[in-house]
């Protein structure tokens, strides 16, 4: 359902050993807003909930909820270190549209809801 790559997982499990709490979870999920309709949502969380589904990701437990399932699905997180620093690069292949930023994107089946940025 989701990919992430060894770097995107070496950089959750350093970002894990920070918050000092290495039962996290890592969480993902999609939200309404954003110039295209829906934005990504990434963080820890210490507690599953019942409409969530538990992944495990190259030894990462990741929650999803069951909104997000459909969006996400086939989901890739990456992450990029330059000279500008590093930051979590995310490509779905379900979006058919996204904002200048990158941060806000649309699907065929899902517009979201659109706000200014």
């Amino acid at each position: 359902m989701i990919t992430l790559t060894d770097a995107a997982v070496s950089q959750i499990k350093d970002m894990m050993e920070a918050e000092g709490d290495q039962s996290l979870m890592l969480r993902i999920g999609v939200k309404g807003g954003g110039c295209s309709g829906l934005s990504y949502g990434m963080g820890f969380d210490s507690e599953k909930h019942e409409e969530d589904t538990l992944l495990t990701i190259n030894g990462l437990s990741v929650l999803v909820d069951k909104e997000s399932e459909p969006i996400i699905k086939g989901l890739v997180v990456d992450y990029k270190q330059n000279m500008m620093g590093g930051g979590f690069t995310i490509d779905n292949p379900n979006a058919i549209a996204s904002c200048g930023c990158g941060s806000s994107f649309r699907t065929a089946t899902n517009a979201g809801t659109p706000e200014d940025c």
